[in-house]
Formats: structure tokens, C-alpha cells, sequence
């Protein structure tokens, strides 16, 4: 199996065509087409179904690309490291970010990045938690921030913030304490708008409310931020989620939110490498970039909720 294999097949699948993916290579349509045929019987797969109309992955050739993906950009990485000096990092570096933690981080890192590193090319992915930890763990990310549920052993970890979760629904909503907070047992009373288990809030809702010997109770799942602050809007029940990811939402009096006790739904955020893959100059300053400004935006009160627990 050669390299040019692997960057012909992503080619093909990212163009949908063997004619259009010849084009952007500057390769024979002949040529490519046998690339692809002894690619297919080296794996002892069909990679893709061919059509007049182009070509779509089968089953074999969906693994097959994310791991080509994740192997050419650990070798586009490693050109990076060799040819990159320490003082001018330059190069690809991708990070992830979960939904509810972009809203924070995503511009002040790439404003700053941009501002820094002007020769480093800084992709931002946002994706569910889980979905970054197997990319981080494939290697098609560098780095990403993740949450409490970080697997043992698969990552160096830089502890960032500590978060609570709050008690939020529209303002003047029935579904509004009388008080000036609540008990994890009122919360789980109402009916809570909850991201599905794969994501980080979820199993720690559930995790916190299994220690303190309590069960939620109606639970509407959305898995789409966006969505779900619609669903908030419309009075269709409350939420537990840090304040960051609808700040605006109560700034402007649309959505109040209040503490939570006995006990409170605390969940740690952290940066993450992979163990087994060596960070390039550049991702290593992106990294040391997030820790910056995390630390700025909790001493400027700018990440409501936010507490620093790192060094």
C-alpha cells in the first residue's frame, strides 16, 4: 500500500467523481482507476460502488477513508515538524471543540492565532464530545477540549476550567424556581431539555443524580444547541448546561438562570493530546494559545461559570 493510494482514494471520495478527482491530481483517468483497483484487491474489499453518475463508499470504504484521512495528516504533520522551527511554528493544526464550549473559545483563539501565528493554518471542528475523542484518538485532530469523561491512559491531559451547571429556562417561565436556587431534585422534577447520552452533560446529569440516590424524570432529548435554546424559548421545558453557550440569551432577559445544590452538577473541561502521536511545533503553540486565553477570559469574568484548575 503506497501514500498515493491513500491521497488518490480521498481524492475520489471527496470529489465523487474518478473523472473529477483525475482533474484536481493532474492524473490519467486510466491510471487512477488501476491505483484504485490494486488499492481494492491489496484490502480484499470493495471500496466504492460505481455508477454513471459518480461514485459513493460502501460499507469497507467509509472505515477505510477516515483511517486514510487520519495516516495523511499524521504524515503532513510530520513534514511539518521537520521543516518548522520552534521560533516561527508554521503548518495544519486542527482542534476540536464541543458545541457548548465553542461559544467561549472558538473566536478569541482564532483571532488570537491568527494575530500570533500567522503561519500556522488553524482548523476548528466542532463536533459532540465523543465524536472528538475517537477523532483525537485516530489522529485526524491535534488537539481538543474535552470533559469529564477524558479515557484514562489514551491522552496527555492540561486541566482548564470547572464549570457548574445551571437551571435554565425562558424568563417568566412556570418552569421558574421560586427561589433564588435550587435543589438537584427540583431540577430533575421539571421537564429537563437534555442532549442525548453521548454527549458530555447528559451521562454527568445522570452520573451525579445516581450518587445522590435520585432519577430524572421527563427528559426531551435534543442534540442540536441550536435547537435546544429554540426549545427553551418555546417554553418547552428547562435545561441543565453551563451559562456560556446561552450567555446572550440571558444578558438580554430571554432566559434566566439559577444555581443548583445539594449536590451541584460540576464538570471539569481539559486539553487534550494523544499519547502516542507527537504534537508539531504549531499544534504544541495552539496549545499553549488555549491555555492563554482560557486564563484571560476567567480573569476578565469573559467565560461565565468558569473556574481555573490548571496550572
Amino acid at each position: 500500500m503506497e501514500l498515493r493510494q491513500l491521497r488518490y482514494f480521498v481524492a475520489i471520495v471527496d470529489h465523487g467523481s474518478l473523472s473529477r478527482a483525475a482533474l484536481v491530481l493532474h492524473v490519467a483517468q486510466p491510471a487512477l482507476t488501476q491505483q484504485l483497483r490494486q488499492l481494492e484487491e491489496e484490502l480484499g474489499a470493495q471500496l466504492l460502488h460505481r455508477s454513471a453518475h459518480g461514485v459513493v463508499s460502501t460499507d469497507a470504504g467509509k472505515i477505510f477513508y477516515e483511517h486514510a484521512q487520519a495516516i495523511l495528516k499524521q504524515v503532513a504533520d510530520a513534514r511539518s515538524a521537520v521543516v518548522q522551527s520552534t521560533t516561527r511554528p508554521s503548518g495544519s493544526v486542527t482542534l476540536g471543540l464541543p458545541h457548548s464550549i465553542s461559544g467561549a473559545l472558538a473566536l478569541p483563539i482564532l483571532s488570537s492565532a491568527r494575530a500570533r501565528y500567522p503561519e500556522i493554518t488553524l482548523q476548528l471542528t466542532e463536533e459532540i464530545s465523543g465524536s472528538l475523542t475517537e477523532q483525537l484518538k485516530s489522529g485526524r485532530l491535534n488537539l481538543a477540549v474535552l470533559f469529564d469523561e477524558v479515557p484514562a491512559g489514551h491522552f496527555i491531559s492540561t486541566p482548564l476550567v470547572e464549570e457548574d451547571l445551571m437551571f435554565i429556562c425562558r424568563a417568566g417561565s412556570p418552569f421558574a424556581p421560586g427561589a433564588a436556587s435550587l435543589t438537584l431534585a427540583e431540577a430533575l422534577a421539571s421537564t429537563l431539555i437534555l442532549p442525548a447520552r453521548q454527549h458530555g452533560v447528559r451521562p454527568l446529569v445522570e452520573r451525579v443524580a445516581q450518587g445522590a440516590g435520585l432519577v430524572p424524570g421527563s427528559i426531551l432529548e435534543i442534540n442540536s444547541l441550536a435547537i435546544l435554546r429554540s426549545a427553551l424559548l418555546a417554553d418547552l421545558g428547562a435545561t441543565l448546561l453551563p451559562v456560556a453557550p446561552l450567555q446572550a440569551d440571558i444578558e438580554r432577559g430571554a432566559m434566566a438562570a439559577w444555581p443548583v445544590h445539594g449536590p451541584a452538577v460540576t464538570r471539569h473541561v481539559t486539553l487534550c493530546a494523544s499519547r502516542n502521536i507527537p504534537l508539531t511545533n504549531a499544534a504544541a503553540a495552539i496549545g499553549k494559545l488555549v491555555r492563554e486565553i482560557t486564563e484571560e477570559l476567567c480573569a476578565n469574568s469573559a467565560w461565565p461559570g468558569a473556574r481555573l484548575i490548571g496550572p
